[in-house]
């Protein structure tokens, strides 16, 4: 076991952990942090991405004795109910979900690409998010959500 110490949403954590535990494990498993979707386990789909220090990372494959000091912030802590983020209220208006599995890591991977280009074309989005896999094909109302959040965040 080790001890880790980081900061997830905003709340710092120090825990023992077993060296070998994938951070979406223990998000999932320790912290009851359900927005992190495991599907692949492999570091492809991106259905787990959260970000780390500001940065996507897939949690899968992310080991979190290697998060030692680190800020994540899951989508549980992108926003509220009350407060949603930006990407959020845009993903609800746009109707981007349908299965819903992907769209948690779609939103982390778009909040850390707006950061990055607040003011993206619709080509610069799609290759933001062609690391990200939808099974269901809706990849267009995706992007069309990515866009309105950035119109959004542009208006405010």
């Amino acid at each position: 076991m080790m001890q880790i110490n980081l900061l997830i949403n905003g709340e710092g954590f120090e825990e023992l952990v077993e060296p070998r535990t994938h951070l979406a494990d223990f998000l999932r498993d320790r912290l009851h942090l359900t927005a992190t979707h495991i599907r692949c386990e492999q570091g492809v789909c991106g259905a787990c991405t959260v970000l780390i220090d500001g940065a996507p990372a897939r949690s899968c494959i992310t080991y979190v004795v290697l998060c030692q000091g680190a800020e994540v912030v899951t989508l549980e802590g992108l926003g509220t109910q009350e407060h949603p983020h930006p990407l959020q209220t845009a993903f609800v208006e746009e109707q981007a979900a349908q299965c819903g599995y992907c769209i948690n890591g779609m939103i982390m991977q778009s909040a850390s690409f707006l950061e990055q280009n607040p003011d993206p074309t619709e080509h610069e989005v799609k290759e933001a998010l062609a690391n990200n896999l939808c099974k269901c094909g809706t990849h267009a109302r995706i992007v069309r959500a990515v866009m309105r959040a950035a119109t959004h965040a542009s208006k405010t």
